[in-house]
This record gives C-alpha cells, sequence and structure tokens, in this order.
C-alpha cells in the first residue's frame, strides 16, 4: 500500500467527522433564538404547573419528557384539574397531532443512512419552530444537523421550567396565590403579539376563545368537561382557520 492509499484512508474518516462538527455546530446556531423564545414560555409552564400544585420535580421531569408546548399546558392544566385519563389522552393527541405530519414531511428529506434510533431522537425534537427552520434547509437533512438544532430549544424549555417552578415554589403563599392572575398576564402577552400580525391567528384565538366561552356559560352544555372544551375549542378553531385562512394566509 503507497502512501497515497494510506493518506485517503486516513483523511476521509477525518473529513467525515469534520463534517459532522459543522453540520452540529450550524444547527445549533440556528436553534439558538428558538431557545431564546421558548424560555420564557416554559418559565410561564413552571410558574403555572407549580402553583396548581405539581411538585417542582415532575413539573421539570414533564418538561424533560415531553416538548410540544401547548399540548403539554393543557395536558398539565387537565391533571391538575383531575381530568380523566382519557380526556387526557385525548386532548394531548388532538393538539399533537400536527406533530406526526411534520415528522412525515421531514422524513422525506432526512439522509437515507440515518437510523432507526436516531429517527426517533429527532422525531422527538421537532416543534413547530425547528420544523419551520428545518424545512428551509436545502441540504439533506442530516442527524448531527438536527441534533443540533434541537438541543438548544430542549435546553431552553427545561431551563425555563425548571426556573419557573423553583421561583414559584420559593415565593411566599400570598405571592403563589397571586401568580394565578399574572399568569393570565402571560399568556395574553404571548398571543396578542401574533395575533396582531396575522388575522388567521387572530380569527383562530377569537374562535377558540368565543367556542370555550360558550362551553364554559351556556346551560345544559355547561357541564361538560375541561377536557372536552379544549377538544372541541381546538378542533373548531382550526377548522376555521383552515377553511378561511388557506396557506397563503398563514
Amino acid at each position: 500500500m503507497d502512501s497515497a492509499e494510506q493518506f485517503c484512508q486516513i483523511d476521509q474518516p477525518l473529513k467525515y467527522k469534520s463534517k459532522q462538527v459543522n453540520d452540529f455546530s450550524r444547527g445549533f446556531k440556528l436553534g439558538i433564538p428558538i431557545a431564546l423564545g421558548y424560555f420564557p414560555v416554559s418559565f410561564t409552564f413552571g410558574l403555572m404547573a407549580v402553583n396548581g400544585g405539581i411538585p417542582v420535580w415532575l413539573a421539570i421531569f414533564i418538561s424533560l419528557s415531553n416538548l410540544t408546548s401547548a399540548g403539554q399546558f393543557a395536558g398539565t392544566s387537565l391533571i391538575i384539574s383531575n381530568a380523566s385519563l382519557f380526556e387526557i389522552g385525548l386532548t394531548t393527541f388532538i393538539i399533537n397531532i400536527r406533530y406526526m405530519l411534520m415528522s412525515l414531511s421531514l422524513s422525506q428529506r432526512i439522509t437515507p443512512c440515518m437510523s432507526l434510533l436516531q429517527r426517533c431522537i429527532i422525531a422527538f425534537g421537532i416543534t413547530d419552530e425547528t420544523f419551520a427552520v428545518a424545512s428551509l434547509e436545502e441540504k439533506e437533512l442530516t442527524f448531527p444537523f438536527m441534533s443540533g438544532l434541537i438541543v438548544g430549544p430542549f435546553l431552553g424549555w427545561v431551563l425555563g421550567t425548571a426556573v419557573g417552578a423553583i421561583a414559584c415554589s420559593i415565593l411566599p403563599e400570598q405571592l403563589q396565590s397571586a401568580m394565578g392572575v399574572a399568569l393570565y398576564a402571560m399568556f395574553i402577552a404571548l398571543v396578542v403579539p401574533t395575533a396582531k400580525k396575522s388575522r388567521a391567528a387572530l380569527m383562530v384565538v377569537l374562535t377558540g376563545i368565543l367556542i370555550s366561552s360558550c362551553l364554559k356559560w351556556i346551560p345544559y352544555i355547561s357541564q361538560i368537561s375541561d377536557g372536552f372544551r379544549i377538544i372541541a375549542a381546538t378542533i373548531v378553531a382550526s377548522t376555521v382557520g383552515a377553511i378561511f385562512f388557506p396557506k397563503e394566509e398563514v
């Protein structure tokens, strides 16, 4: 074996490892803005969970094992209200079913050599924001790139939850009770900017509020449980948004 062949055998693995590092680094940089955006949202989740009676460790564990934003908020709210397992499961399934469609879409663009385990890891980290960034990638989606893109938002989500949960747990009891009002203000602050920029988002939000209010206050049907109110509001609001604001308007 001559020196040129030896060089190629050594050089190719080095190039491959270098490409992996570069892909991870590029994905991680793209995920930093997402991580920063997730922190205040998950901070709110930590406050809500602990304020509702969930232990700090369990609130953090929920965020460690879930990266579902709206589904996580809804599911935890139902747990706090002692909803049935069927309601909790059905509600989170309906809210999170979009991630299945996102994963199917990205599966057409990932590199063929990616193993099943790697695909499962990536699927865990697919969110609205990571999906949007990955969809804009012109090259094949490699495992290092997707790992880098996901790890930042995941850490931001868990860290925000931990800070919010711990902060709520060390507050005096009077302030913990007052956090219920603060949580509503935080949710409004999260929703209003998006609704102001998008007519579709505004219509979906208003429809969801209207349906939820009707199911809550109209006699007879007000006996519907919290879980099914969330399910009904989600389905109706999403349907209205899809019908009146097609893809070009979203």
